[in-house]
C-alpha cells in the first residue's frame, strides 16, 4: 500500500471558529452535566469538565481529532489533546477506563478489533454489528460518509476511455493487471472476490510500495489503494464505487465514552455529517504533501463547511 498505516453542530461562526483555542487544559475526568450549545463546557459560571481526545499515531486520524477538538471548543466545551498514542492495543485501554473520552476510529478496523468472526462489509451492517461490539461504556456517535479503507482505483484516463464508475464496471474488459500488496492476491476482497462478486477477471501483480507508480505507468490497470491515501488526489486517480460491499466498510467513527455522547452528540455528528472522503483526502494532501500543520487545516475546514 501506499500509506504506512497504525491502524469524521451546532452553528460556528467565523469570529467563534477564530477564536477557537488550541492549548490543552483543564483535569482528564469525563463531563460530568452541560451540553452542547455553549452550557456544557466553559458556560454558566460552574467548573468545567475536560473532555479528553485522543489519536492515532497517523497524520489523518490526528487531523480529525483536532477537528473534533476545535469544534467542541467553539461550542464552549473545555478539551485536553492526547494525540499520537499508537496502535488500536495501546490506546483502547485508556477509552474503556474512561481517561480518553473522544477517539476517532474506523468502523471496520474497529469492529474486527472486538469481533474477528464479524461478517457484515456494507457501511450501515458494519455500523450496527459494530454499535453491538462496543464494550459497555463506549458509543460510537454517528459514522461519517468519510472512509480510510481498501479501494480500487484506476487512472482517471483509463476511467474516462472505459466509462467506469464502479467496480462492476470492469467486467468484460480484457487483460486487466491488478495491483497491490502480496497478501492481497489471498484476501477475499482480491482476485477471487473480484471474480465471484462482480464477475470481473483480473491477473495478479505484487506491487507493495510501488502500487501507484506501477499504475500511473500503465503497468497495471487496477490498484489495490487505502482509500484516504493523498495520492488519490495528486495522481489524479478514480476510486470505484463498492456497491455490493467486496470490502469491509470502514467509515471514520467517533468513539465516545457513554456518559458524555449525548452532551457532546450534536457538535461531533455535525462534523461526521459534512466530512466526504474527498475532503478527507485533501485535508491528508495538505499534511503529507503541502507540510501545513495539523491545527491550521482543521481550523480551516471548519471554517469552509460548518455553518
Amino acid at each position: 500500500m501506499s500509506i504506512t498505516r497504525t491502524r469524521i453542530l451546532p452553528a460556528l461562526g467565523l469570529a467563534a471558529v477564530a477564536a477557537l483555542a488550541l492549548s490543552a487544559c483543564g483535569s482528564s475526568e469525563s463531563l460530568q452535566g452541560g451540553g452542547s450549545g455553549g452550557n456544557g463546557g466553559n458556560g454558566g459560571g460552574e467548573e468545567s469538565s475536560t473532555i479528553v481526545i485522543g489519536s492515532q499515531q497517523y497524520y489523518s486520524n490526528e487531523i480529525i481529532a483536532e477537528i473534533y477538538a476545535q469544534a467542541l471548543e467553539a461550542a464552549d466545551f473545555t478539551v485536553e489533546r492526547n494525540f499520537s498514542i499508537g496502535q488500536r492495543d495501546a490506546y483502547m485501554p485508556s477509552l474503556e477506563d474512561g481517561s480518553i473520552n473522544l477517539f476517532p476510529e474506523y468502523t471496520g478496523n474497529l469492529l474486527q478489533y472486538f469481533d474477528e468472526d464479524a461478517t457484515a462489509t456494507t457501511p450501515d451492517d458494519v455500523y450496527a454489528a459494530l454499535q453491538d461490539a462496543l464494550p459497555d461504556g463506549l458509543t460510537a456517535l454517528d459514522y461519517s460518509p468519510a472512509t480510510d479503507q481498501d479501494s480500487y482505483n484506476v487512472t482517471a484516463a483509463f476511467a474516462s476511455e472505459n466509462d467506469l464508475t464502479e467496480i462492476g464496471d470492469l467486467a468484460g474488459i480484457d487483460g486487466l493487471k491488478l495491483g497491490g500488496a502480496p497478501e492481497l492476491e489471498q484476501r477475499p476482497y482480491g482476485p477471487t472476490g473480484l471474480k465471484d462478486v462482480y464477475g470481473v477477471d483480473v491477473a495478479f501483480e505484487a506491487t507493495a510500495d510501488t502500487t501507484v507508480d506501477e499504475l500511473v505507468a500503465g503497468n497495471i490497470q487496477v490498484a489495490n489503494v487505502y482509500s484516504a491515501d493523498p495520492r488519490i488526489k495528486t495522481d489524479d486517480l478514480v476510486t470505484l464505487e463498492d456497491p455490493k460491499g467486496l470490502f469491509l466498510a470502514s467509515n471514520v467513527v467517533p468513539i465516545a465514552s457513554s456518559d458524555i455522547a449525548d452532551e457532546i452528540a450534536d457538535v461531533i455528528n455535525e462534523v461526521s455529517a459534512a466530512m466526504s472522503p474527498e475532503e478527507l483526502v485533501a485535508m491528508n494532501v495538505e499534511s503529507s504533501v503541502d507540510q501545513r500543520n495539523t491545527e491550521d487545516i482543521a481550523k480551516d475546514w471548519i471554517a469552509d463547511n460548518l455553518s
